[in-house]
């Protein structure tokens, strides 16, 4: 999905089928050229028309790129820090009728990108028919989140029958430990084997690692456990105080502290152990996607930038939608389990073209960072307002559960305690023996070439 400006916009929509360049004013020829040479357009016979689905539309809601869609609030584990209390099926399942009609929806709504999640959206009976619908509207499927127990050969057929390969991005919290916070026994074992079958069968995967007091020291054990399963990208998180960990965490809940120390203690072995996958600190303290160098997420822009305050408080939310188990739609999962979601507008009482065009949620997502500074006379005064854009909402619900206009407090840990700088120090130390080191091992290998 690309936007256009608006002279690549003209000369698109002259591609219809039917009229030939001798129409088409001379300074979109240039356009269509480079668009032919790209394969985005190719010439057709006289006659030709396009397809039904190749036909431009205008669509009477915001623009949303993907949706992320909890498609049950059921899950076959029993994780001590489910955010959804899935265990016990606390935002249920809306009916087979109903997904159908959302699948509908959403691409109603132009949104041409879907990830499948829950509960455990494998354990849905018509989870087949949910996947074909979204198809039929050739909407496609890039992730399917789950715990990968019921990741069969069956199901990798189904999809491979259907001519698509989506992401599997499993959890996966510390080897050794993985059990005691999925409350199964045999699930690091069953996730091991679905990591395993989706290399076999080539589907690309990812995977999700939760932080607490037992496994904070596997981090370095666990992302090179997984690199050689195949496994591409990693995000870590500490579990958040909500849903279940809200009652099951005690003395197992990491501090804002130490899980920035974790961090941080990483980065070197990461550098050391040749980079093993793209990873993912945090939501807001570093990372790594395959680009030339590492990003720190909690500096969104400059000190000095004259425009950071007419900025969203949340780019994220601005492409990205979550719809909720119940049908709630929300910024983010993240904010699932907190009492704001209370707020939002829900499936079952508007169309989601209503939602994407007045309602708390839309005003919400389009925020800017000049409003949430008037709340905050804290964040005013910081010369690090504008690097750190509000922060993540979510987060700031960690520490502040009723105002979601509240600072946040990991952003404001990173930046003005001195980890930004720590972070930078260390992975630039770090990267630049690593790169030297590899350099010299390329050398060493031309020469005995």
């Amino acid at each position: 999905m690309s936007f256009l400006d608006s002279d690549t916009f003209e000369a698109l929509r002259c591609c219809d089928g039917e009229i030939g360049t001798e129409h088409i004013p001379d300074r979109l020829h240039p356009i269509l050229e480079k668009a032919a040479r790209e394969g985005i357009i190719s010439a057709c016979e006289p006659g030709c028309a396009l397809d039904e689905w190749q036909h431009y539309h205008r669509y009477d809601s915001r623009y949303m790129r993907t949706a992320h869609w909890s498609v049950t609030g059921h899950c076959n584990y029993r994780c001590r820090h489910c955010y959804m209390s899935a265990p016990d099926a606390k935002y249920g399942q809306l009916s087979t009728e109903k997904c159908l009609s959302i699948a509908d929806e959403i691409a109603g709504c132009g949104i041409r990108e879907v990830s499948i999640t829950g509960g455990e959206p494998l354990v849905r009976k018509d989870f087949w028919q949910i996947v074909d619908r979204l198809l039929g509207h050739r909407i496609r499927i890039t992730t399917v989140y789950s715990n990968g127990k019921l990741v069969t050969p069956e199901l990798l057929d189904g999809f491979e029958e259907r001519d698509i390969h989506p992401e599997f991005n499993m959890s996966f919290d510390g080897v050794g430990f993985h059990d005691w916070l999925r409350g199964v026994k045999g699930a690091e074992e069953e996730v091991n084997r679905a990591f395993a079958l989706c290399r076999e069968h080539g589907f690309p995967t990812a995977a999700e690692l939760t932080l607490h007091q037992r496994n904070k020291h596997t981090l370095r054990e666990s992302i090179d456990h997984l690199a050689k399963l195949g496994v591409a990208h990693i995000k870590t998180n500490p579990a958040g105080k909500t849903g279940a960990w809200a009652e099951n965490a005690g003395e197992d809940h990491l501090s804002l502290e130490e899980t920035l120390e974790a961090y941080l203690a990483y980065i070197p072995q990461y550098y050391r152990d040749g980079q093993p996958m793209t990873v993912m600190l945090g939501g807001a303290f570093y990372a790594y996607k395959g680009d030339p160098h590492f990003w720190i997420p909690s500096q969104k822009s400059s000190a000095d930038d004259s425009r950071a305050a007419t900025r969203c408080v949340c780019g994220h939310a601005r492409q990205v939608m979550y719809l909720a188990a119940d049908g709630k739609v929300l910024p983010c999962m993240a904010l699932s389990g907190m009492s704001v979601q209370k707020n939002f507008p829900s499936l079952t009482q508007m169309s989601l073209t209503q939602a994407l065009n007045d309602s708390y949620y839309m005003n919400f997502i389009d925020t800017r960072l000049a409003a949430y500074l008037e709340h905050n006379e804290r964040c005013q005064k910081c010369e690090q307002r504008f690097v750190c854009g509000a922060g993540c909402r979510a987060s700031a619900l960690q520490d502040h559960p009723s105002n979601i206009m509240a600072p946040d407090e990991s952003f404001c840990a990173i930046l003005t305690g001195g980890y930004a700088e720590r972070i930078r120090t260390t992975a630039e130390k770090e990267g630049g023996i690593y790169v030297a080191n590899a350099a010299q091992a390329n050398a060493a290998q031309a020469n005995a070439t």
